[in-house]
């Protein structure tokens, strides 16, 4: 077996072991991404197949950064797509996924949640996904979206200011859970639970 084959072999199963261990993560972002499960599973295994066209080529530091950013620009384009067929359209299909009655307030509140981060822009949201779900610093951000610093902190500012004043967190904003003094403590920046 030349040696060639035994590194792409290598990289198959590199690639097999990193696209499992990174599935859920990338799925949960996805899902705040898009707004959708089942868009979500879509994105991520399309991020996933086209990563895996470049596996060779990503340095082993960076493949974290690099899927992030695929997952970010391939959620873009799928934005893009979806505005043009929208526009083409005469009518808007009817979703298929529903989503299940469960424990009932954090169904509100994931469901308010997905609702008002509908209402952002992709750039915001995106912003806000990956500081808040994935915890990543604002210069990571930054990096990963390819903009400046003080983008993503302008991005970071507007879509707060957009998610507070949305009308689906006025049930929650006079919750008991609600601190009194949100800017004395390390509370989510939008629902207020610690």
């Amino acid at each position: 077996m030349p040696q060639y084959e035994r590194f792409e072999a290598s990289g198959s199963t590199d690639f097999a072991a990193y696209a499992s261990a990174a599935w859920t993560r990338l799925l949960r972002t996805a899902v705040l991404l898009t707004g959708d499960h089942h868009e979500a599973e879509d994105l991520v295994q399309t991020t996933l197949a086209k990563v895996y066209a470049r596996w060779g080529r990503i340095p082993p530091d960076d493949v974290d950064l690099y899927v992030r950013r695929s997952l970010v620009n391939n959620n873009l384009s799928r934005i893009r797509r979806r505005r043009v067929t929208h526009l083409l359209m005469p009518f808007l299909p009817e979703r298929v996924h529903q989503p299940d009655n469960g424990h009932a307030e954090s169904v509100e509140r994931r469901a308010a949640v997905t609702q008002a981060l509908a209402t952002l822009s992709a750039r915001q949201r995106t912003v806000l996904v990956l500081r808040y779900w994935e915890d990543l610093p604002e210069t990571a951000i930054a990096e990963v979206l390819d903009c400046s610093l003080g983008t993503v902190k302008t991005h970071a500012r507007r879509g707060l200011a957009a998610l507070r004043a949305h009308p689906a967190f006025a049930a929650f904003a006079a919750s008991p859970a609600t601190p009194a003094s949100p800017a004395s403590d390390r509370s989510h920046p939008v629902t207020g639970a610690s």
